[in-house]
């Protein structure tokens, strides 16, 4: 039967209690990426390929839901199966969870939720596609994801592949450094762009093995409240056709803006055009991704489970 966590009012899967009672590594994974992210039936073979590349890391995935009101942290295959079935299912950010706890609602978890859902479960990393961000125009719009508040205020390592170009990436970085976020990269210097290993923007930190990723955080856990961001890029043979990227970016930039695409609405109706005028190939590159980062997250945990707390 789950486990009830004492600290959440999340359920666990009997895994994921058993792993995180003995002290042995976990990765969270959200759910909004296989409910809203990927085209189904594809979404389904995904998620199960994106938990094995947790345990090829070294850790146990932690797939994260809201089920009829109820958290779950880890979920079954037919949980997971419902998941990505569901064309109804809720997006599901921090603010909308009271909500659905309350009404007995189900949903797919963010980024922001499934770090908040995660770190009070007890779990230390977490890996993700990308992260949200500040869109472009937002001095007019006052558009910036939920995201990055919630990782300052949640300690966790995110392996993440960036945010996604069509984002104001200088400023998102700008963003992150104001609500002091640790961003490193990882054996790199340059934030990447989600489907292409190079946004344009630097960082100023870099880890070239997943102990010192660990040991950065340990080292942030230890002095406040906060997520350390591993951004870890596409190596340049696997990224997207960088000029097919500029070029779609720029063209569905201004057909959103014919189209009156406003605010959450500008970012699916981009990746949908991205999609289209890729032939399929930034599907692909997302999974790529989205893998690559849960080995090396799992890899992370691994590490971290092996420091002294």
């Amino acid at each position: 039967m789950p486990t009830a966590s004492p600290i959440s009012p999340s359920v666990l899967s009997p895994e994921v209690a058993d792993a995180l009672s003995a002290g042995r590594p976990v990765v969270a994974l959200e759910s909004t990426l296989l409910a809203h992210g990927l085209p189904r039936p594809e979404n389904r073979a995904a998620a199960d390929r994106v938990e094995e590349a947790v345990r090829v890391g070294g850790a146990v995935p932690a797939t994260i839901a809201v089920l009829d009101g109820v958290p779950h942290v880890g979920l079954t295959s037919a949980e997971v199966d419902r998941v990505c079935a569901d064309p109804e299912l809720a997006k599901l950010g921090v603010r909308d969870l009271p909500v659905a706890m309350a009404l007995g609602r189900s949903g797919a978890t963010t980024v922001s939720s499934t770090a908040l859902l995660a770190a009070r479960a007890g779990i230390g990393v977490f890996a993700t596609g990308g992260l949200g961000g500040v869109h472009r125009h937002a001095a007019d719009t006052f558009d910036e994801s939920a995201d990055l508040v919630a990782l300052a205020r949640t300690s966790l390592v995110v392996v993440c592949a960036g945010v996604k170009s069509i984002l104001d990436v200088p400023a998102t970085l700008e963003r992150l450094e104001s609500l002091s976020v640790t961003v490193v990269g990882w054996r790199t210097n340059r934030f990447p762009g989600f489907y292409v290993a190079d946004s344009g923007s630097p960082v100023d930190w870099s880890v070239g093995t997943a102990g010192e990723a660990a040991r950065v955080f340990a080292a942030r856990r230890g002095l406040a409240p906060g997520a350390v961001v591993v951004a870890n890029p596409l190596p340049v043979e696997e990224q997207l056709d960088a000029e097919l990227h500029d070029r779609v970016i720029a063209e569905a930039l201004a057909a959103a803006d014919a189209a009156g695409a406003r605010g959450k609405d500008v970012t699916p109706f981009v990746l949908g055009h991205l999609h289209a005028a890729s032939g399929g190939a930034s599907l692909e590159v997302n999974v790529r991704l989205v893998l690559r980062n849960a080995e090396l997250a799992g890899q992370i945990a691994a590490e971290l489970a092996a420091l002294p707390r």
